[in-house]
């Protein structure tokens, strides 16, 4: 059974159609996706979860039961717009937020002090919010999502504003809250972080839920049926028989190997292409090409674009 599911969330701005009927199912203890370009619905589901606004139809289920108001305590909401006060400083506003979320004072304290000092912006502590990089106020907000150790994380584009370094660091903790326990969701732009955390991906497109599943399985429903393949040997035979019996689309000479780059047809196998030159040299490796979550998130909306001006000339 799911953590938490949307079930027909539809939502409407005055003529604009935000949600339409978008369903999703985020499974226990995974790190789930949610995708899409600007203006996709992204946020806006995430404030209805989160019940900043609400749907004008369908049902949130929170394990196993409809969504409640008491239930945002164990929500954890690091959104896009950062919403710090500029003017407090910093571990005065740490503190007043861990409050906010049932903290006492002396357990605050505790815990803050063990993450300033992990994300190193100890020195931070007594200057005015207005003073920190954006950088530095993200590291600050994300602690205060994170410090009541809610059971559902959700994070909208969390690498915003991070360096490479500091992005790898988000991603560390995101991963190590995900191993004690913890449910995440979390928008993005950033598909290399899909491939690399998420378990699930739902893509959004105006409004619609286009993609739903697990990432790798998403990637093979994709596939193009490419295969990459390096060997050593005879170099002419081999380029003649891949051409006459596949498609190929590369073939380059590599130091002392050569590497191709095949395209089988539906009912052809990885097995049947290293049958046919494997009597005419050394394999040294090779595997399928799998689409990267980037290309399938551009061929998907391409394809949705293309539908769309169709039914708009028809």
């Amino acid at each position: 059974m799911a953590f938490f599911e949307a079930r027909g969330i539809v939502k409407r701005f005055a003529n604009h159609l935000a949600l339409d009927k978008v369903d999703i199912d985020v499974p226990r203890n995974s790190i789930y996706g949610l995708l899409g370009p600007n203006g996709a619905g992204k946020t806006t589901l995430i404030r209805i979860i989160n019940r900043i606004t609400g749907p004008d139809e369908g049902q949130l289920i929170l394990d196993g039961h409809p969504l409640r108001s008491a239930d945002i305590r164990n929500i954890g909401y690091l959104p896009e717009e950062r919403g710090l006060y500029k003017k407090m400083k910093v571990g005065e506003q740490a503190i007043y937020l861990a409050r906010l979320k049932g903290l006492s004072r002396n357990d605050a304290l505790k815990q803050l002090k063990y993450w300033f000092e992990k994300f190193e912006i100890q020195p931070w502590w007594d200057k005015k919010v207005e003073e920190l990089s954006k950088g530095m106020a993200q590291k600050v907000q994300f602690i205060v999502t994170i410090l009541h150790e809610p059971s559902l994380l959700i994070f909208d584009e969390p690498f915003s504003g991070f360096d490479p370094i500091n992005a790898n660091l988000l991603k560390e903790e995101i991963l190590r809250l995900k191993e004690k326990g913890a449910t995440i969701i979390f928008s993005t732009h950033n598909m290399s972080s899909v491939e690399e955390l998420c378990d699930h991906i739902t893509l959004i497109n105006n409004g619609k839920a286009m993609i739903e599943g697990p990432t790798e399985e998403v990637r093979k429903n994709y596939r193009q049926n490419l295969v990459s393949i390096d060997f050593s040997g005879k170099a002419d035979t081999v380029e003649k028989i891949l051409k006459d019996r596949f498609e190929l689309h590369k073939f380059e000479a590599i130091n002392s190997h050569y590497s191709a780059l095949v395209k089988t047809g539906e009912d052809q196998s990885l097995n049947q292409v290293l049958e046919a030159i494997i009597g005419h040299c050394h394999i040294h490796g090779c595997q399928e090409l799998l689409p990267s979550m980037n290309d399938v998130f551009i061929q998907v909306v391409n394809q949705q674009k293309q539908s769309s001006q169709k039914q708009q000339r028809s």
